[in-house]
């Protein structure tokens, strides 16, 4: 088995390393003060302008629409496996990704779009996404039933002649806070008599549509995400013309595999950034700090945390190099089981290493003057997003349970 990555993924990985060091860490302190700034003046939902002027800088160095494999309008993209160490590096720093155009829900909107869309969708939504000059959100879940089954949305999605009417509300669509963010995908049912997964589609809308009302932001642990946000959003006799669907009546379900299967890996390799990130914070912060008569990193209780969260860390990064290359080779059908463990299993690395560096910085820790704080918060959620750690584990455990049940009994 080959662990090395190829040439031209070492020399992204140099170049992005690169651009971090000169870009990226020595403007954290620049877009927490931005953000501020815009709360201050009573809007934060204003987009920062040291992303924006990096924008230009990271498509220049080569390093811009790198998640999107086989496609004609992105020939930069990378396969699922060579993009899983540049994705980790991007996910050390929260804000990171948009710079390089790879950021949450964008990715899984672009590639939703490159897959399922017709070419006028593409032309009039997809091109624009790709260049950075606006950003989507995805409308799935939904405040009134428990949306880890899918199967349980109730958002219509019903035909009238040459269009479609969307009513229903959603919440904790991700991107919808921004100014830029121009169009949304929206699941919905169409037939609530077809057989349950059947029943379900997706459809472009655009942001403007009227009928849709941004009701209000949802913080997460406190902190707003602006000006990305987590919007609720209600949609009532909602209007788009009925080639805005996508694949078809009853192919939602369909739509979904294909779009979260890539999603979820993405956020467990920016996850093991975030636990990367973390493990040197509190590794540097241990040979500062002294207690008790010597540096911290002396300590039992710190040397044990410290090597825990490498093997960690390894095991995880392992197992999301071997989910990708599944993905890449046999599909994400074939690689559904590696795709859910690793979904449970990064989060929750990250979160470990991410509280025990953050004990170790004590008070410090869930400050802002270090990233602990707002990186765990990150990680507490993405136990939620994109399906909630006991679906994952029950499909595993099904998967398993059924290469019993086809053997014969002895």
């Amino acid at each position: 088995m080959q662990f090395d990555y190829a040439p031209n993924v070492k020399q992204l990985q140099e170049k992005l390393l690169a651009f971090f060091d000169e870009h990226i860490y020595p403007n954290e302190s620049r877009y927490l003060e931005e953000i501020r700034t815009n709360r201050q003046a009573g809007d934060p939902w204003v987009p920062t302008c040291v992303i924006e002027e990096l924008k230009p800088l990271a498509r220049k160095a080569g390093l811009w629409n790198l998640f999107l494999p086989r496609s004609t309008r992105a020939p930069e993209g990378l396969s699922n496996l060579e993009y899983a160490p540049l994705c980790e590096i991007m996910g050390r720093v929260p804000w990171s990704p948009e710079v390089f155009n790879c950021s949450a829900p964008d990715t899984g909107n672009m590639e939703t779009l490159e897959r399922y869309a017709s070419e006028a969708l593409k032309d009039r939504w997809l091109e624009p996404l790709l260049r950075g000059e606006i950003r989507s959100a995805f409308l799935m879940t939904e405040p009134a039933v428990a949306s880890s089954d899918a199967t349980n949305i109730a958002c219509r999605i019903e035909r009238d002649g040459d269009h479609y009417v969307i009513n229903g509300t959603k919440w904790w669509s991700s991107g919808a806070g921004d100014p830029r963010c121009k169009v949304y995908i929206v699941m919905g049912k169409t037939d609530p008599d077809a057989p349950r997964h059947a029943q379900q589609s997706m459809i472009v809308v655009p942001a403007d549509t009227p009928g849709i009302t941004v009701k209000r932001f949802l913080p997460v642990f406190g902190y707003d995400d602006a000006p990305h946000g987590h919007m609720e959003i209600e949609l009532r006799d909602v209007r788009v013309p009925a080639s805005n669907l996508l694949l078809g009546e009853g192919r939602g379900f369909e739509i979904a595999q294909g779009r979260l299967g890539p999603g979820r890996i993405h956020h467990c390799m920016r996850s093991i950034g975030a636990a990367e990130r973390a493990l040197e914070l509190m590794c540097t912060r241990s040979l500062e700090r002294v207690a008790f008569g010597k540096p911290l990193g002396e300590q039992g209780v710190t040397q044990e945390r410290i090597a825990e969260a490498r093997c960690e860390i390894e095991m995880a990064r392992l197992l999301t190099l071997k989910a990708a290359y599944m993905m890449d080779t046999a599909g994400n059908k074939a690689a559904r089981a590696e795709i859910a463990m690793i979904k449970v299993i990064a989060p929750n690395v990250a979160l470990k290493v991410i509280d025990w560096a953050i004990q170790l910085h004590g008070a410090a820790g869930v400050s802002d003057d270090f990233p602990l704080a707002y990186a765990w918060a990150s990680q507490r959620t993405l136990r939620l997003a994109d399906g909630p750690d006991e679906v994952h584990r029950n499909a595993i455990a099904r998967l398993e349970l059924a290469r019993y049940r086809q053997k014969e009994p002895a």
